[in-house]
């Protein structure tokens, strides 16, 4: 089916439907959320009865997201049982309830004949919705309890499927997957403008422009990830034309840090675990060290991608993270096109882009976890790296460059155990200002014992540090927030350049 013929479908069951459940996929993300609030808000303005229900909670980060209160945790499902008699002439005498034990009986009792089980149908009650749309779902387990709870709903209602990633199921009724786009909101727009001309009206506003936006920049880690695509830059242009607020979108995802989550990007820095054979890169999150700097684990969500910028000389990131409910999920980032992270995350059950994957392990603990993924990925980098038993990667015999900027890492860990240091001497109603450093990036995903290795092996000198690198406690008048972004929390900290 081509691309055109997938749109009009879609636009024409949309017309069809009334009442529509919208379902973004975990774990949360600014695409996610993004393409489904902005769904919410077009299809509010045709009269449709929209609901957008969620698994798991809205992180912080994203909270500033115009209509964010639309997004619930709890579905209207009827929970209703019917049984019929189909027989008109059976009239009813008397109909109780009994309970034996676990059991709980209907009791009807005919006035003129006996009930067979032929004249006895069992139905569920009228459903609440007549069309869902999931948006950047690869697969239906991605909507965790939602699908779990109500697989009926989805085999009796037809499902709008919009997706961009290389390992979708093509669950349902219509499918738009595309591989090829940054995000589901790229994808998402291009419908939304159909929607506008379909029914001759501008649908698409400020609100929904900078939803879409949220999506591309997310996904695409400020246009830096390799997913990013001319097609990306073009969409993002014409989404500011229609008003998106770019810099309130940097500004609140990007450059806005609660103490809390420096704290956790200061443990992560410190287990950074390397393999310079294989070229991988790791770390792992616990509960203990949520615990231990009072963060959430939602908080980890860009330090995989920014600790991309310091490891030169990996091909594989991973970051493994311990969940409440005893899950352990793994992110994965690789450097290079050759490198499938989406075939490493499918091996764990999961799946991808082939430079930006995700799987879930369950029944296992952090230690287990770990060592059974970085053994798969390095059987991975054995074929990959033609590493013959006992022997080292092959390298270049240009210059080398070591797997992580250790310099570069040392600076960032101090420039969190600076804020560590002076916290006791922030009041609650007080806001810093970090300068962060041109050439230093956030770190991500890895663990204790190597990157202990590595930081002893730099040098002793260290660069001296600059007005540039320091702390600042009093704001900076220049840079105030635009006037749409929410109202920075207490104990946050904003980087700006």
């Amino acid at each position: 089916m081509g691309y055109e013929q997938t749109i009009n479908q879609i636009i024409s069951l949309i017309n069809r439907s009334q009442r529509i459940l919208i379902l973004p996929s975990t774990p949360v993300d600014g695409d996610s959320v993004g393409s489904a609030i902005a769904f919410y808000i077009v299809l509010k303005k045709l009269n449709k009865d929209v609901t957008v229900v969620c698994n798991d909670p809205i992180p912080d980060v994203l909270k500033f997201l115009p209509k964010i209160s639309s997004i619930s945790q709890n579905m209207n499902s009827s929970n209703d049982f019917i049984i019929s008699i189909n027989d008109r002439e059976i009239e009813i005498a008397n109909l109780h309830t009994t309970r034996e034990g676990d059991k709980f009986n209907i009791v009807i009792t005919p006035k003129n004949r006996n009930i067979t089980p032929d004249d006895v149908t069992f139905l569920r009650g009228e459903s609440e919705y007549d069309l869902i749309i999931t948006v950047d779902c690869a697969e239906l387990k991605q909507l965790k309890g939602i699908y779990e709870n109500n697989t009926e709903l989805f085999h009796s209602l037809p499902v709008i499927n919009i997706d961009h990633h290389i390992s979708n199921t093509n669950y349902g009724k219509i499918n738009h997957v595309d591989v090829m786009a940054s995000s589901a909101t790229e994808i998402i727009f291009s419908i939304l403008k159909r929607l506008s001309e379909e029914h001759n009206t501008q649908l698409i506003d400020e609100d929904v422009a900078t939803l879409l936006l949220t999506g591309i920049i997310t996904d695409t880690g400020s246009f830096q990830n390799a997913n990013t695509t001319p097609r990306s830059f073009a969409k993002a242009a014409e989404l500011v034309a229609y008003g998106a607020r770019q810099q309130e979108i940097i500004q609140q995802i990007y450059k806005t840090k609660q103490l809390s989550q420096l704290k956790l990007w200061g443990r992560v820095l410190s287990k950074i675990q390397t393999d310079e054979t294989h070229k991988i890169v790791w770390s792992v999150v616990t509960q203990q060290d949520l615990k231990d700097t009072e963060s959430l684990m939602e908080q980890t969500g860009d330090i995989i991608d920014e600790l991309m910028t310091n490891a030169p000389g990996a091909e594989v990131i991973v970051l493994i993270k311990e969940k409440e409910n005893g899950q352990i999920s793994g992110s994965i980032r690789t450097t290079h096109a050759s490198v499938d992270a989406s075939a490493i995350a499918e091996h764990f059950g999961g799946g991808g882009h082939t430079q930006a994957a995700g799987f879930t392990m369950q029944n296992t603990t952090p230690s287990d976890a770990e060592y059974k993924i970085i053994n798969h990925i390095k059987d991975y980098q054995k074929n990959h790296l033609n590493i013959k038993d006992g022997a080292k990667a092959p390298s270049s015999k240009k210059s080398q460059k070591p797997i992580i900027d250790v310099q570069k890492l040392i600076a960032k860990i101090k420039e969190v155990q600076k804020v560590n240091q002076i916290m006791p001497t922030i009041d609650d109603s007080s806001h810093l200002k970090i300068y962060q450093p041109e050439d230093t990036a956030d770190q991500d995903d890895l663990d204790q014992e190597e990157s202990a290795q590595s930081i002893k092996k730099a040098p002793e000198k260290q660069p001296k540090s600059s007005a540039k690198n320091s702390i600042k406690s009093t704001p900076s008048p220049k840079s105030e927030p635009p006037k749409t972004a929410t109202d920075i929390h207490k104990n946050t900290y904003r980087f700006e350049e």
